[in-house]
């Protein structure tokens, strides 16, 4: 893209565009998002988390034995842009996707809906030991 196209996005405050159709570019190189080796829980979800959502997924984390160190957040459109990983775990929260070669997938509804319903912590709970 031209500098003069990215300075007229910046005008009408568009700071963050994505690319419909990036078959039209074929040129176009296509970044991938290396993960660090500790981290082994990639949580995928569209929801920016809340303070009280970050209580729970820390409460979820622990009880893999797991700390906030080994785990990263994704939105669900960078799952495909993932590269060199060691993950072990895939939970996709509210959302759907492909998890990563390797990983163990889990899935369950937003982390705002498990405040309050106690049977989709069950449910995920119950994936979780399906792995051991």
């Amino acid at each position: 893209m031209k500098s003069r196209d990215i300075a007229l996005l910046q005008q009408m405050g568009i700071t963050y565009w994505q690319v419909r159709r990036p078959d039209f570019y074929p040129e176009r190189v296509v970044e991938t998002i290396d993960l660090p080796k500790e981290c082994h829980l990639l949580f995928v979800s569209d929801d920016a988390l809340t303070e009280h959502d970050a209580w729970l997924f820390g409460r979820i984390l622990h009880s893999m034995k797991l700390s906030s160190d080994q785990a990263l957040t994704l939105p669900s459109h960078c799952i495909d842009h993932i590269g060199e990983h060691h993950l072990k775990w895939c939970w996709f929260s509210g959302c759907d996707g492909r998890e990563p070669m390797g990983t163990q997938r889990l899935q369950s509804c937003s982390l705002i809906e498990m405040h309050d319903e106690p049977l989709t912590k069950k449910a995920l709970w119950q994936q979780i030991c399906s792995y051991d």
